[in-house]
């Protein structure tokens, strides 16, 4: 495992997982911590700096497993997509109750109080864990803010579209790393949709070229995903791919064989998989 994906491979020469022990080679080995996002959203970074390359992003209510902590950022790895990289510590609390819920709306606000004219926090996005203590009339209180409770899904119950899903993202600007309708990349918009249909999904492209499987490209269906080096995009029916791309800088759609023929005359070559999910 000397060669693992350092994406998702919570080592560096001087430090590694208790886990990896006798796998990956470090100076030293230490077990992780547990600690779970209490922000809406937060962006896992390169680097201990805000300012560095966002690789992925953090939902409220999403675990991480910390291993270090320098500059005001935590050093570890995300649970759900097992992503590694830094995290503002600030972020980061302990872990409480396991979610009872997750968000089912594409974006929603929670409230000081069971009232919408009180203060409000967020917004929260798809996907984002919550638990919910108690109710009262339209509202469930989740910790000490309270959401709308017809935007919260129960955990088990999932949608069964997942082209419906990612088509809620029309027009979301386009944001490397990111994965909320405030701005996302081509697998962040891939990974909302199967994720809300209940599909474990990782994070980058040539992680997702591999679910499900091979499908012929003039069997394309509703909800096959069709893969380039660097690139995803989700098929609405037979002829029309919805992707999230720099080319818009939003999530757009447009004909197959015109995407094909844009992004493939742009040097980055013909698309390399076309996959269906189970």
């Amino acid at each position: 495992m000397s060669g693992g994906d350092p994406r998702l491979t919570l080592a560096r020469p001087d430090l590694a997982a208790t886990a990896l022990e006798g796998l990956v080679p470090a100076a030293r080995y230490a077990p992780t911590r547990a600690l779970q996002l209490r922000r809406p959203v937060a962006g896992l970074h390169r680097a201990p700096d805000a300012g560095s390359e966002r690789l992925d992003e953090l939902l409220f209510g999403e675990l991480f497993d910390a291993l270090d902590e320098t500059d005001g950022f935590v050093w570890g790895q995300s649970r759900r997509d097992g992503y590694v990289g830094f995290v503002a510590a600030e972020a980061l609390a302990a872990v409480g109750p396991a979610p009872t819920h997750r968000v089912g709306a594409l974006r929603t606000y929670a409230f000081a109080e069971p009232s919408i004219k009180t203060r409000a926090y967020g917004p929260y996005s798809l996907n984002a864990l919550v638990h919910v203590e108690e109710e009262a009339g339209r509202f469930a209180r989740a910790g000490e803010v309270w959401f709308w409770r017809e935007h919260l899904v129960p955990i088990g119950v999932f949608e069964r579209d997942p082209a419906g899903v990612a088509e809620r993202f029309l027009g979301a600007p386009y944001l490397w790393g990111g994965r909320t309708s405030v701005g996302l990349d081509c697998s962040g918009l891939a990974q909302q949709a199967l994720y809300a249909c209940g599909h474990a999904c990782p994070r980058d492209t040539d992680q997702q070229a591999a679910l499900g499987r091979e499908v012929a490209p003039e069997a394309l269906g509703r909800g096959d995903l069709v893969c380039w080096k660097g690139h995803i995009g989700m098929m609405l029916d037979g002829e029309r791919l919805l992707h999230a791309n720099a080319h818009h800088m939003a999530t757009a759609i447009e004909p197959l064989a015109e995407a094909v023929a844009r992004i493939e005359a742009g040097g980055y070559g013909p698309p390399t998989a076309y996959r269906r999910q189970p």
